[in-house]
């Protein structure tokens, strides 16, 4: 089993900036790709960023130029870093690792990180 842990999230002014990490551990092996997804109340969840095992990055429309994935292989981290924060982006930001150890790629989600962006 894979586990994700989130943290980062929290209140912010409209502007301001905030980095969410994402630490995976347990059985982490083989290629992956890790992405960063979230999802506001009464709205399906939708794609934020997301970074390829070989570093390709895609981000969902309304985030890009304000939003940055990164990771630390070596930490076992990937990170969100998140500028001019606006109150359309307050939203549970939930983890997701993608992982091919075995013949399907399997799926591993965090429990999420609360992000609110209001003065």
């Amino acid at each position: 089993q894979v586990q994700l842990v989130e943290s980062g999230g929290g209140l912010v002014q409209p502007g301001g900036s905030l980095r969410l990490s994402c630490v995976a551990s347990g059985s982490i092996f083989g290629i992956y790709a890790m992405g960063w997804y979230r999802q506001a109340p009464g709205k399906e969840r939708e794609l934020v960023a997301s970074i390829s095992n070989a570093g390709m990055t895609n981000y969902g429309n309304s985030m890009k130029g304000r939003f940055t994935i990164s990771r630390d292989d070596a930490r076992n981290t990937v990170y969100l870093q998140m500028n001019s924060l606006k109150p359309e982006d307050t939203a549970i930001y939930y983890c997701k690792r993608t992982q091919w150890d075995g013949p399907v790629p399997r799926d591993y989600w965090g429990q999420g990180t609360q992000v609110t962006v209001s003065s």
